[in-house]
């Protein structure tokens, strides 16, 4: 293979996992641990990190190669449709990344880890081969990001990441529930319900916040559960004022970004505001980069 056709092979792999997306799963980690109570560690962070990145990207391989014949006639220019990349391609790649995802987490926090993240692997799977076009599809999305919260926690503190991984879960099942009609558009009662669940995990997060955290870190984590409520909504109302494709595709697309001001709410709350303000970083990264790689 010649260097051009490398470059265009690399390149259509990264369309199809949406790397750039990964940066939207990278606060579940840091959301779950702070709530844990679990001290900042590089190392252990850096690892999770790497899992959540390895099963999200698994997740979209394998959601294309499950929509692969939807795709032909709605999405024909994505990898597998337009041929840039082969079914087979697509499945051995999401059984590597998710191979990678299970090792990453296994490294950092080892069986307590993996008891969250075998569970977050194999939801996961279920969701795209079984129940992404069942009525069951929003819950089992929602489930496996909340999932991916816990695994920051690991098993043993689960308990105490409930919360976060309730209010992330949530958010995910209303966008979701959206993303089924991108393409085609919807009633307005659909972006409507999404905007009325922003509205709803906006409140809940600052009325939830722990005793323990102190007047700065509610402040804060208020502050930027009020920037996720504007990110996420502004587009939902668009949406439902005219819920064509169009305003139905911007609004999962900023509802998939707001889940970064939101696990730095969540964070702050936790107690490790450093952490929250860092994450905050890839916010516009991502919105930068989803003009060339679409998270959807």
């Amino acid at each position: 293979m010649t260097a051009p056709g490398i470059v265009s092979r690399a390149g259509a792999l990264l369309e199809l996992v949406r790397a750039p997306a990964a940066l939207t799963v990278l606060g579940d980690a840091l959301a779950g641990a702070a709530s844990a109570g679990r001290p900042a560690d590089a190392g252990r962070t850096v690892r999770l990190a790497a899992a959540s990145s390895c099963l999200y990207w698994a997740g979209m391989a394998l959601n294309d190669y499950a929509d692969r014949r939807e795709d032909a006639e709605e999405r024909p220019g994505r990898p597998l449709p337009s041929g840039r990349i082969g079914p087979r391609t697509a499945l051995v790649t999401a059984v590597a990344l998710t191979g990678a995802g299970l090792a990453s987490a296994a490294a950092a926090g080892g069986r307590d880890t993996l008891a969250v993240a075998v569970p977050l692997a194999a939801t996961v799977w279920a969701y795209d081969l079984a129940l992404k076009h069942t009525p069951y599809g929003p819950v089992a999305m929602a489930s496996a990001r909340g999932l991916d919260v816990l695994m920051g926690a690991g098993a043993r503190r689960s308990g105490r990441a409930l919360v976060p991984a309730a209010l992330l879960a949530a958010h995910t099942c209303a966008i979701t529930r959206v993303s089924r009609a991108e393409t085609r558009g919807a009633g307005a009662s659909l972006p409507a319900g999404a905007l009325a669940v922003t509205g709803a995990v906006g409140l809940l997060g600052a009325a939830l916040t722990p005793r323990t955290a102190t007047r700065a870190e509610r402040a804060a984590s208020t502050a930027l559960l009020g920037g996720y409520a504007l990110a996420a909504g502004s587009a939902q109302l668009a949406a439902t004022v005219r819920p064509d494709a169009t305003r139905l595709g911007r609004a999962v697309g900023a509802g998939i970004h707001a889940m970064i001001p939101l696990q730095a709410a969540l964070t702050v709350r936790g107690g490790s505001p450093r952490a929250a303000f860092s994450l905050l970083a890839a916010y516009p990264l991502a919105r930068s980069l989803s003009r060339k790689v679409s998270p959807t």
